[in-house]
């Protein structure tokens, strides 16, 4: 059964994106991989209360809600940066939104965004360079790379600050994932 479901998704990716389709196959495992952590991210900014978006364990790190906002900033940044894309965030989201209902409209904006930038490559373009602050000149895909790593690193703090406030995580529900 579980291969049938993972099975379906592969077909779904292939069919839902027919430029990358036809491209990249590491483009297409680097996008699947993103869509893990696009899902519990997600998961988690709506999982958490309002009153825990300020939750922090001591008073030297970010916050909950200010670290689902740096991954709204950081996702709007890098993934400009691989698309070519100029960011239709203007401003810092960590720096001027506090609430859950602003931190989770952005933080699902700039998923999106990243989304589009997935779409759009194909093999040749997953290739191009582009002048990266992580490593200098980098290829686009290199760079989504990153995104998802960074994603999954922060994803890790919120997990801790999850467990911390007695709450499941997204990835420890048995959701299959």
């Amino acid at each position: 059964m579980k291969k049938l479901v993972w099975l379906s998704c592969c077909a779904a990716l292939l069919v839902a994106s027919p430029a990358m389709a036809q491209g990249d196959p590491m483009a297409q495992a680097i996008k699947s991989q993103f869509e893990i952590v696009k899902g519990y991210l997600t998961k988690t900014a709506e999982q958490v209360s309002d009153e825990n978006y300020a939750f922090k364990p001591t008073p030297e790190v970010r916050s909950l809600g200010a670290i689902l906002a740096h991954v709204a900033d950081a996702n709007f940044n890098i993934c400009s940066t691989a698309s070519g894309t100029p960011s239709p965030m203007k401003g810092s989201v960590e720096k001027t939104m506090t609430t859950k209902a602003d931190i989770t409209k952005a933080l699902g904006q700039s998923l999106a965004f990243c989304e589009s930038a997935f779409d759009g490559l194909t093999a040749a373009k997953s290739a191009e360079m582009v002048k990266f602050f992580v490593g200098g000149n980098q290829p686009r895909l290199a760079v989504l790379a990153f995104n998802v790593a960074h994603d999954f690193e922060h994803y890790g703090n919120l997990v801790t600050y999850m467990r911390l406030k007695g709450m499941v995580p997204p990835s420890s529900q048995g959701n299959g994932m």
